[in-house]
């Protein structure tokens, strides 16, 4: 008989009390630490790594789509005062100058995917000072097969922001203003800014803009005046449509753009600060295209939700399938205003409820295209 199984014998002979007490005073020494026995560790599951960042709402969490889909901003690059038009079956986007261009200009099949084009108006005309740095908010429309440009430009005779018109046959430009003075420069009440043209459902067209009254401490007011059929030439009498008179306007309003729906226009404008996370999107329903026109909202329509700060600089569009759409432009995050920032371009589709505009943005997650 080995030791081990003699050991054992032993302990079956004991009685059944004995055999309790024996029990008992192993599970005391297993569960016991001792001088040369270390204390072990439950084992825990590691956590990942944290992401750090200067918010969580920067980082859109990802979802998956059953669908074509995009995400905002489309075009991460500074494009201020963004405006699309649908040309055939391609889209084109053109903004405020930078990176050495007048006028901005991008191009897409898709609305998803952008690529940059050259200078839509590379050279300026004789009336505006060259390389000033002020070739403002373009608006382009297509007019009896060809695009006309509404741009704003600095009036070299007076020094005040003017409105010019350019011309091409190709909605990638380039455009080329053949004038030899401004088309709108309102120079007794600052200046013209913010040219935004409009085709009614009757056909006649219509140029909405700013009068620049922040350069010099004079009213602001939204404008608009009729066109000829052929956009080259203002009709009649220029008519005030609104005019900065709300807390949260201050200190300006500016880039007026117009919709038509059910026989009502909806006059739509930016206010606030444009350098501000509070810049944000407004509108007036008008009776017609030539006003009178009326705030149905004391607070901003459209603004800022984090990360998505200050939104404006808004134009509307239509796209292939007939979808409303609004671009605009927003900086991200903590990275309000130059230098640090991007006003990058951003688009919402916009529908009705009534007589009543709604959008579910400014979004920042991936939404399905329609």
């Amino acid at each position: 008989m080995n030791q081990k199984r003699f050991h054992f014998h032993l302990w079956t002979k004991l009685p059944w009390s004995l055999w309790g007490i024996g029990f008992l005073l192993l599970t005391a020494c297993a569960t016991s630490p001792t001088a040369t026995t270390p204390l072990t560790t439950p084992t825990l599951e590691q956590e990942p790594d944290a992401t750090q960042t200067l918010s969580p709402t920067l980082v859109p969490t990802e979802t998956e789509l059953a669908g074509p889909s995009f995400t905002n901003p489309v075009y991460k690059n500074d494009f201020p005062d963004p405006h699309v038009i649908l040309a055939e079956d391609t889209y084109y986007a053109y903004a405020t100058t930078g990176d050495s261009s007048n006028i901005r200009a991008i191009t897409s099949k898709d609305l998803v995917k952008w690529e940059k084009l050259g200078d839509a108006l590379p050279g300026l005309p004789k009336w505006s000072v060259l390389n000033s740095g002020y070739t403002w908010a373009p608006g382009v429309i297509e007019v009896e097969d060809r695009f006309l440009m509404y741009y704003v430009a600095r009036d070299k005779e007076i020094d005040r922001q003017c409105i010019g018109v350019g011309v091409s046959d190709n909605p990638a430009g380039p455009f080329v203003d053949p004038n030899e003075e401004a088309f709108i420069c309102q120079g007794e009440l600052g200046g013209s800014i913010d040219a935004y043209p409009f085709r009614d459902d009757d056909g006649k067209l219509y140029l909405f803009w700013k009068n620049d009254g922040n350069c010099c401490g004079l009213e602001v007011a939204l404008w608009v005046q009729e066109l000829s059929p052929d956009g080259m030439t203002l009709v009649g009498e220029p008519f005030k449509l609104i005019v900065r008179d709300q807390p949260w306007e201050r200190p300006l309003i500016e880039n007026p753009a117009m919709l038509e729906h059910n026989g009502k226009y909806y006059l739509f404008y930016s206010g606030n600060w444009w350098e501000s996370h509070e810049y944000a999107i407004g509108y007036a329903v008008c009776e017609s295209a030539l006003g009178p026109c009326e705030k149905p909202l004391s607070e901003p329509w459209f603004q800022y939700e984090a990360p998505v700060m200050g939104p404006g600089g808004e134009s509307f569009f239509t796209d292939a399938k007939g979808n409303l759409w609004m671009a605009y432009h927003a900086w991200t995050g903590a990275d309000v205003g130059y230098p640090q920032g991007k006003r990058s371009l951003r688009i919402d589709l916009v529908t009705f409820e009534g007589d009543k505009p709604v959008t579910n943005g400014p979004t920042y997650t991936p939404q399905l295209l329609p």
